[in-house]
């Protein structure tokens, strides 16, 4: 049912396209699957990066305006499910409308706050590999964008009922915002929610990118992230910190991370390094590694492995896959 919707979605936006005015609509996304040994050493076959689907629309407005919106959702490939089914929502990724000018883009609906959607630019496999990325298990610890996003559970990245306002760039610095409505946690039990925002400040030049970005949620959690990126030629350099303060225990987490990505010809090689201290405990340290090949600007292969130590339980994991990706 919920694939006829979006077949129905699609045929609705792609069948309106030709009466609008100087408006596109697109169809794009990631489609991903592999085999891999997961933490408990169990096989598994599955989506190791993210399979998506997103439709995108934009109608000129004249005077330098335009209307946007966006809907995308993620899947499983080896099942066709809904990521996260049923306590995620249709448009899990993103459901978003809004205007865009020259004072900035402004969107309402639910999407990637103002940390989320950019702390990814600091990440050799941009927060996007299950196994090889050191930030995909010890970045935002403490942190859930939204705590009841998800039919009553935490988001980590989205939050509902929102505000996001993305600044011009000038000289290579983008000022990102965000905010949301409180009606997802009232009907949590909490009377008196705290309001969420996110601020997140952007520098991209062609040699070096840094970003620093301050949040709190609904619950009146906190998260710090400060990322750095170093660019010559084709090797490309990552570093990040992340703080972030669960307000109910008062636990602290704070993770680092580095790693690098090269690429020769059709072979990209990207190597990483993380740690995640909890309440100035050392809770994890994860070294990965992975090398893919690319058929084409759309079509690659990827071998990842990953070992991931736990000093606090005194065990550790080997994680590795084989996995293939297309973009469209």
């Amino acid at each position: 049912m919920k694939r006829k919707k979006l077949a129905a979605a699609a045929a609705l936006v792609c069948t309106a396209a030709p009466a609008l005015a100087q408006s596109s609509v697109n169809i794009s996304g990631l489609l991903d699957i592999g085999i891999y040994r997961d933490t408990h050493k169990a096989w598994q076959l599955g989506t190791i990066q993210r399979s998506n689907i997103a439709l995108t629309g934009q109608e000129d407005l004249g005077g330098g305006m335009a209307a946007t919106f966006r809907l995308s959702t993620r899947f499983e490939m080896d099942t066709g499910q809904l990521e996260g089914s049923p306590d995620k929502p249709f448009f899990h990724d993103e459901s978003t409308v809004g205007l865009k000018g020259g004072f900035g883009h402004v969107r309402l609906g639910r999407a990637l706050d103002a940390m989320y959607a950019h702390d990814w630019k600091f990440d050799a496999w941009a927060n996007f590999d299950r196994i090889a990325s050191p930030a995909w298990d010890i970045w935002h610890y403490n942190f859930p964008s939204d705590p009841t996003a998800n039919n009553g559970t935490p988001d980590y990245g989205r939050i509902n009922n929102a505000v996001f306002y993305d600044s011009p760039k000038i000289h290579g610095f983008q000022l990102h915002l965000s905010t949301a409505a409180n009606e997802n946690v009232r009907g949590q039990g909490l009377t008196s929610p705290d309001q969420p925002w996110g601020v997140s400040l952007l520098y991209e030049g062609d040699m070096f990118a840094a970003m620093v970005a301050n949040e709190a949620n609904s619950r009146g959690d906190k998260d710090t992230f400060v990322g750095l990126r170093g660019n010559y030629k084709d090797l490309s350099l990552f570093g990040a910190y992340d703080r972030s303060e669960a307000q109910a225990n008062q636990s602290v987490a704070k993770a680092y991370t580095l790693s690098a990505q090269y690429v020769i010809d059709v072979y990209t090689l990207r190597g990483g390094y993380g740690r995640l201290d909890v309440d100035d405990v050392q809770t994890q340290r994860t070294y990965t590694a992975s090398v893919s090949y690319a058929f084409s600007k759309r079509t690659s292969v990827y071998f990842d492995v990953a070992y991931k130590e736990y000093p606090y339980l005194g065990t550790d994991a080997n994680m590795f896959g084989v996995g293939m990706s297309h973009t469209f």
